[in-house]
């Protein structure tokens, strides 16, 4: 864990893929998050940015897209997504690698089309000040497409019922079970979009059927085309673990100008972006002095050079 404020939790150096994806039963939950995905994301565009992408599980998603930014706090996970990837970008150019923390987002104002973030919001200790960044980044009429881990799901509901549980699943605010894992109520994240700017809309319900009995049970291509098929009705409820939104980005952005990409973290100046060919080059900013590094196709804006 990192010792800024807000507090980050930093997956620097862990086993993350082969611990809890490679191998490790979680099939049904990649199938449904890459359905529900595909209903809300635009399938083109110029420009997406995932928040929290980690190893890249989610990157194959985004062939629509001519440039691609896989951003995370972990340069260790980042470094696995572009061993990966390597497939996916033969030509080095569609995906960039970029390490940084979240509340200081390295990128110019209304950059990006279309915005993920898939199973990281649950590490944010601070998310009006996430919000408000997205808010900065996003390009006008473009789309946010958010998965937040839902406080008020069935399982919370049975278990505070029977006194299982100390906090209640129908208060909004956020709920820390452990040290910077939150749940979040739906109604509590719609106001926070809409403070920030957002303008949300659909949601869908997402692993109705997360209960390793039932997975061992029942085949996981069943599972998964039920949970198809009813995840339309988190625009009634929403009790699953899991719950997806789409935002229309807030429309009096700004536009991002023409061959602008990233900006100094610390006080928003344009930073130059790397020519092609170069292995590695230190990103001067002419506002204040900071160097930001970039070697071997990562840009490290995590702490200054």
């Amino acid at each position: 864990m990192s010792a800024n404020y807000p507090p980050i939790c930093d997956y620097e150096g862990s086993d993350y893929r082969t611990r809890f994806w490679a191998g490790q039963g979680r099939t049904y939950e990649d199938q449904v998050e890459r359905i529900a995905l595909r209903r809300l994301m635009p399938p083109t565009g110029e420009t997406l940015i995932e928040i929290g992408a980690g190893f890249g599980r989610l990157a194959d998603e985004y062939q629509g897209y001519q440039t691609v930014v896989l951003f995370d706090y972990s340069r260790s996970l980042l470094r696995e997504a572009q061993s990966h990837l390597a497939d996916l970008d033969p030509t080095g150019t569609r995906f960039k690698y970029v390490a940084g923390n979240w509340y200081t987002l390295p990128f110019v104002s209304g950059l990006f089309d279309t915005m993920v973030q898939v199973r990281t919001l649950h590490h944010a200790a601070d998310v009006p000040t996430l919000f408000d960044q997205l808010a900065r980044i996003a390009r006008p009429g473009g789309r946010f497409v958010l998965e937040f881990a839902n406080k008020q799901n069935l399982k919370a509901i049975a278990r505070h019922t029977l006194g299982q549980q100390s906090w209640s699943p129908y208060t909004l605010e956020p709920v820390e079970f452990v040290r910077l894992n939150f749940d979040f109520h739906p109604r509590w994240i719609r106001a926070n979009l809409l403070a920030a700017g957002f303008h949300p809309g659909r949601m869908l319900t997402v692993s109705h059927f997360r209960l390793q009995p039932l997975k061992r049970l029942l085949p996981t291509g069943l599972l998964v085309n039920i949970d198809k098929y009813i995840q339309s009705t988190g625009r009634w409820w929403q009790l699953t673990p899991s719950v997806f939104t789409a935002s229309d980005h807030p429309i009096g952005g700004a536009v991002a100008p023409e061959n602008a990409f990233f900006a100094c973290p610390q006080c928003q100046t344009p930073l130059n972006d790397v020519p092609p060919g170069i292995a590695a080059v230190l990103l001067i900013c002419s506002g204040c002095a900071r160097q930001w590094s970039y070697e071997q196709g990562l840009y490290d804006f995590k702490s200054p050079a």
